[in-house]
């Protein structure tokens, strides 16, 4: 037998416990958070989270601007309060059914889209609740009408679009064309009068001294607001709008999505020709003509991306109102409508030009952030 050496037993080795860290006074650590408190705040307003609030303050300043042109221009008139709190309301009736048409433009922006036939399925709600036989079944039989076309209307450009991969540029364009040709063949390119008086008196009531159309505008306004900001719709848009693929490989279901932003976009048409009607007490196919840029101007001047990915319902309604109030003050200045255009031409080729100077920006800044990351 040979002898077995007796192999050493390894002992094990104690686990080294962590140095225990000196005792933190209560009265630090409240100062420590409050510190980091006040500097998350500065890092919001200095960050994209303050982005929004800027652009809208930088519009109100804008409004400012343009009622101190006015004040200056007609000192008169904007001496005597009544005349200006019944021009605030005009100014507000004149950018509501406009408005309407922006809050749903600006989903579908903010959605990596864009739509050129708000307007021609504006006209066609308006002609199609207008026939003689939508309106024998009353005012809820025309309202009802109105929004089931542009609800429908939306639909068959969101079906276009997600589905049938058509360019929106293109396919709305097509959309436009083809609204515009049926609303004229409806009406027989006649103007056609709502005998409805529930319709009609929408433009005419007034509560608590506001006309009912501002009200309508403030309840889309709302709702929109709610949507984008309070609920996974909005989220889901700003994702979609943001980067499509990324939001795809999150689960989202891209196409139905983009479908449902035209369809909500139709929904607002719907709700603007009710009101365009009841102002006009008529409907006709030419009627609404070139809202869509109107509304595509005043969600750029509000700050909506047109890349998508960006944007804000209370920008938009400020770029709706700075539009109307422009119109307003060249009216009461007896200024043509040509040079009212050429203002609005500049001011929405100013405002892309700051856009594409803070996303190059931005840009830069990102591009500055990984060089120093990866060194």
């Amino acid at each position: 037998m040979s002898d077995a050496t007796p192999t050493p037993t390894a002992t094990p080795e104690r686990p080294q416990l962590p140095a225990q860290s000196p005792p933190v006074d209560p009265a630090e650590t409240a100062v420590a958070s409050n510190k980091a408190g006040s500097g998350g705040k500065l890092s919001w307003w200095r960050g994209d989270g303050g982005d929004g609030a800027k652009r809208n303050l930088g519009l109100i300043g804008v409004l400012a601007a343009l009622i101190v042109v006015g004040a200056v221009t007609k000192p008169d008139l904007y001496g005597d309060p009544n005349w200006v709190w019944n021009n605030v309301l005009a100014i507000l009736q004149l950018a509501s059914v406009v408005g309407v048409v922006t809050v749903g433009m600006t989903f579908v922006i903010i959605g990596g889209g864009i739509d050129l036939s708000v307007g021609a399925i504006v006209a066609l709600a308006g002609v199609w609740c207008t026939t003689v036989a939508t309106q024998s079944y009353g005012a809820g039989g025309m309202i009802f009408t109105a929004l089931a076309v542009g609800i429908c209307v939306g639909l068959v450009n969101g079906v276009l679009i997600s589905y049938g991969r058509l360019v929106p540029f293109i396919a709305t364009l097509a959309m436009l064309v083809a609204a515009r040709g049926l609303a004229a063949s409806i009406s027989n390119k006649q103007t056609q009068v709502s005998s409805s008086t529930f319709i009609n008196d929408i433009a005419a009531r007034k509560v608590i001294g506001i006309p009912i159309l501002v009200y309508i505008l403030g309840a889309v306004v709302l709702a929109g607001w709610v949507v984008l900001n309070r609920t996974t719709f909005g989220r889901r848009t700003i994702a979609v709008g943001g980067n499509p693929e990324a939001a795809r490989l999150a689960g989202i279901n891209v196409r139905r999505h983009t479908m449902l932003l035209y369809a909500l976009s139709g929904l607002c048409c719907g709700i603007a020709a009710i009101m365009l009607t009841s102002q006009a007490t008529s409907a006709q196919a030419a009627m609404a003509n070139l809202y869509e840029l109107d509304a595509i101007a005043a969600a750029i001047i509000g700050g909506t991306l047109l890349s998508g990915g960006r944007g804000t319902i209370v920008g938009s309604l400020l770029g709706v109102i700075i539009f109307a109030t422009i119109t307003n003050l060249f009216a009461i200045n007896g200024l043509s409508i040509e040079a009212q255009n050429m203002v609005k031409g500049g001011i929405i080729v100013a405002a892309v030009l700051v856009q594409q100077f803070q996303f190059k920006s931005v840009t830069r800044l990102l591009a500055r952030n990984r060089v120093t990351t990866a060194t």
